[in-house]
């Protein structure tokens, strides 16, 4: 029924292929979309995705703040996630960067080499520059990895894979518009009644299908009946995030001075990104914080100092309801690398009892490295009379509910729940922040009627979710006045290839499922978007009680999202 392993437009089943087939000019469209050269663009692309370009320019102007560093990189991404949005309204789907020259994801392209098991994916060297010695290890210019060849026995670059997605101006042929005629409630109904009805889905499930362009429902199962809906709540907590702070914003962990007692106060801004890490690579480093508050009180003449930490912007237990759990650390307002007792960056690990005292603890080992003494940090607040010495922010929030979603990080999850409850003026605990998100959807016109909120990850058994409010969310986060919110989509982990998906859909329809997961006891959900056959993007919400086997349960989700995949349905 399925091909052996991941090839996904040669070997697939017919309609994977036609699938396939349908969604690559349209992602090759995407492609082009998000390159920096919108002008190019807008004169290529058909006219209604050229007159719904214009229409977006007020809101690009609105949100884009062009700055320095790290910022420029954000503008850059807004500016893509706003013009996508407008082709998604068209019928086109949208996938966020990087591309290659060939208009191919590159995540997907070194996972399709890697598969291949020939080598490393090291596409920018030559047959010829593979044998050479003393190559540089910088980038190439069309994104390949460049890495040197000096090692004896290095690995010969793996064969190039075909692409996952169609190359710009290649044989794909020019994007059309999607059909007009819509798939059918029965059309559909035939394709999935069959497999909803799989014994591997327990004894209740739910579901629903939207058309994302227009907004209307094409099929529903149960659609209005609340079920636990574990990690597909992120999606909820995504949408409420964005809308209350905007992709913009930063989290921001500072160093702050009071002169008077000489007590330096390291205050959490409830950042589940910050790192201790050497490497910190995009995230905000304790380090570089560190190294900063060291220089102005050297300039102060001062090389000791009582230290202390601040958690206040938090309230409440910071233990979840489902007590101490490798899946999330103590929620605080000041954590390094989640409170990991690894070197891991997800997935579930034993976590520190005290995430403050221990990010404090490292803050105070690399200050001593800097040349400042400090005394054994204990909690405390910073007052309003207090210099703010130094400074570390995130990545821009849209960053973070990539990351949330890709990897279904329930530390981040809980943080911008928190986050969402500070923003709104609400009080910053579990209870707070779930009436937090409930409000903030509520205020977005998303149909909240039997939702209940407990906490921002999932992992509550208490939560409530109906099929119909998660594909409201996804078409909300596809709408193309709201470019603020297309990182729900962008995160959705992309099927056999990112995130929690990455290990399925190896033998269906891999790179055109892109859905977020739940998993807990005697639950499985799925909910995300598909192309179908005729390149309709349609979002689709999937919800199931009583599973008893979850590998089971999650195969008999994954065959149903192939299924819309390779369907017409009309």
């Amino acid at each position: 029924m399925f091909v052996p392993e991941l090839r996904p437009w040669r070997a697939a089943r017919p309609h994977v292929v036609r699938a396939a087939n349908a969604v690559r000019p349209r992602l090759a469209r995407a492609a082009e979309i998000v390159r920096p050269r919108l002008a190019r663009v807008a004169a290529a692309v058909e006219p209604q995705v050229a007159r719904l370009t214009q229409a977006a320019k007020p809101q690009l102007a609105r949100i884009t703040r062009p700055k320095v560093g790290r910022n420029v990189r954000s503008w850059q991404y807004t500016a893509g996630a706003a013009t996508a949005g407008l082709a998604l309204a068209a019928g086109v789907v949208t996938a966020a960067g990087p591309w290659d020259s060939t208009g191919q994801r590159t995540a997907e392209r070194d996972r399709a080499a890697a598969l291949e098991r020939t080598g490393g994916a090291d596409h920018g060297r030559t047959e010829e520059s593979a044998h050479s010695s003393g190559s540089s290890g910088s980038s190439g210019s069309d994104g390949s990895s460049g890495t040197s060849d000096s090692a004896a026995g290095a690995p010969r670059p793996a064969p190039s894979a075909a692409s996952v997605l169609a190359g710009l101006g290649g044989s794909a042929g020019a994007v059309k518009a999607a059909p007009n005629a819509l798939p059918t409630g029965t059309g559909l109904a035939g394709v999935l009644k069959p497999l909803l009805s799989d014994p591997a889905l327990g004894a209740r499930h739910t579901a629903a299908v939207v058309d994302v362009a227009t907004g209307k429902r094409l099929y529903g199962v149960g659609a209005d009946t609340a079920l636990t809906p574990a990690s597909t709540t992120k999606i909820a907590t995504a949408v409420a995030a964005l809308s209350a702070m905007g992709a913009e914003h930063r989290l921001t962990t500072r160093a702050a001075f009071e002169a008077d007692t000489k007590e330096l106060v390291l205050v959490g801004g409830g950042d589940p990104t910050l790192t201790a890490r050497e490497d910190a690579g995009d995230w905000a480093s304790l380090r570089t914080l560190a190294a900063s508050t060291a220089t102005a009180l050297k300039k102060r003449g001062i090389t000791r100092v009582t230290l202390s930490y601040d958690t206040t912007l938090f309230a409440g237990p910071e233990v979840h309801p489902i007590g101490v759990n490798p899946n999330l650390a103590p929620v605080t307002a000041l954590s390094a690398d989640e409170g990991r007792t690894d070197d891991s960056a997800s997935g579930p690990v034993t976590r520190v009892a005290d995430p403050a005292a221990d990010t404090t603890r490292k803050f105070a080992g690399f200050l001593k490295s800097a040349g400042v003494t400090t005394t054994t940090p204990g909690p405390s607040k910073a007052t309003t009379r207090a210099q703010t010495l130094a400074t570390v922010s995130s990545p821009p929030l849209s960053a973070l509910v990539e990351r949330m979603l890709t990897n279904s990080d329930n530390d981040i999850a809980e943080a911008l729940a928190r986050q969402t409850a500070v923003a709104t003026g609400a009080r910053a605990d579990f209870g707070g922040a779930g009436k937090a998100v409930q409000a903030q959807l509520k205020k977005l016109g998303l149909p909240v009627k039997g939702a209940a909120f407990k906490d921002g990850s999932g992992l509550d058994r208490e939560d409530r979710l109906t099929a119909n409010l998660l594909t409201a969310l996804l078409v909300k986060a596809g709408d193309p006045t709201r470019p603020d919110l297309r990182p729900v989509l962008t995160g959705l982990p992309i099927a056999g290839f990112t995130g929690t998906l990455s290990a399925r859909y190896a033998d269906g329809a891999a790179g055109v499922v892109r859905a977020k997961t739940g998993t807990l006891t005697g639950v499985n959900a799925l909910a995300g978007t598909v192309v179908d056959q005729d390149g309709r993007l349609l979002a689709f919400a999937l919800l199931t009680a009583d599973t008893t086997d979850p590998t089971a349960a999650q195969a008999a989700l994954d065959r149903t999202a192939t299924a819309l995949a390779g369907c017409g349905c009309r």
